[in-house]
């Protein structure tokens, strides 16, 4: 790889794509954040201000609100909502080359799978482990971690993917290699699928969750179903380690509440349906039973059915 730094868009700049895409920024790559107009402005007038419990930092980007910012870059970082995965990829296709490579930084297992068939380059996914929100336009709050996961994919042939990792860890993105990553992505998703919709439903942090019994076992048997039905997608995915990742989560992130309880209170549909409602459909359609999954995945659709 040159040692120039990549031309870098990020496409759907709401927590998760403006602070991945402020820490490279600040490590020199040239960076277009792609977003909502009031977020967009916020960033052109003021830059993107960043607070940590260590005090709060303003990071200058260029931002704008058309996908032909992305023109001719080398890297897009694709951070929209799972339900709009199609329509950005479509909207990126004519102004990419088939040098570039897209990561898909979202939540849910199919997102590359998705977005392939519609752009002219490599697509992967890149499974993200960030604790972020938007608090206001251009003002993000950052409450820890900040890494990536990438591994080998059908829709990224020849794409060097340990290249990659080592220019974004240089960069100050952690990046670990994954020897499976469809399984990373199953745990990725298990762990959602455990805590975003009680978070939302709850209004609850995930360090008051764990700590009601009640909901511990909730969330227990909510991963037990994704395990089951990954493993009957083919996906080797040690339930064992699920569980443990499980219950470590929320002392590690105790104040943290899921993107589905911001989504909602924000008034914004969710990812609901790529998540608890994607594991529900792929077990009917795998003959099997998701009943947590599918209770918790109703329950969120009619908190959003009275958004309106």
């Amino acid at each position: 790889m040159s040692p120039t730094p990549p031309r870098l868009a990020v496409m759907g700049a709401g927590a998760v794509g403006s602070y991945f895409g402020a820490v490279l920024a600040q490590a020199g790559w040239p960076v277009v954040l792609i977003g909502r107009a009031a977020h967009v402005q916020a960033v052109r007038e003021q830059g993107l201000a960043i607070e940590r419990a260590t005090g709060t930092q303003t990071v200058h980007l260029v931002a704008d609100t058309d996908a032909s910012a992305a023109r001719g870059v080398q890297l897009v970082l694709l951070a929209v909502k799972s339900g709009d995965t199609e329509a950005a990829a479509r909207a990126l296709a004519p102004h990419l080359g088939p040098e570039a490579l897209v990561l898909c930084l979202q939540n849910g297992v199919d997102n590359a799978e998705r977005a392939a068939p519609h752009l002219p380059c490599a697509v992967a996914p890149a499974i993200v482990y960030v604790a972020a929100a938007l608090t206001a336009p251009g003002v993000l709050k950052h409450s820890g971690r900040g890494d990536l996961v990438l591994g080998a994919w059908p829709d990224a042939p020849g794409v060097d993917v340990a290249a990659w990792a080592e220019r974004l860890a240089t960069a100050g993105v952690p990046c670990r290699v994954s020897a499976d990553l469809a399984a990373e992505l199953w745990m990725k998703l298990a762990l959602n699928c455990a805590y975003n919709a009680a978070s939302a439903l709850g209004r609850a942090d995930y360090g008051r969750m764990m700590g009601v019994p009640e909901v511990r076992a909730l969330l227990l048997e909510a991963i037990e179903e994704v395990v089951a039905v990954a493993r009957a997608s083919g996906v080797a995915l040690d339930a064992e380690a699920v569980r443990a990742a499980c219950l470590a989560l929320a002392p590690a992130m105790p104040r943290q509440v899921s993107s589905t309880a911001q989504d909602l209170v924000r008034g914004r549909v969710t990812e609901i349906d790529h998540l608890n409602g994607f594991v529900a459909r792929r077990a009917a359609e795998l003959g099997l039973d998701a009943p947590v999954n599918r209770t918790l995945h109703a329950l969120v659709r009619l908190v959003e059915a009275g958004l309106g």
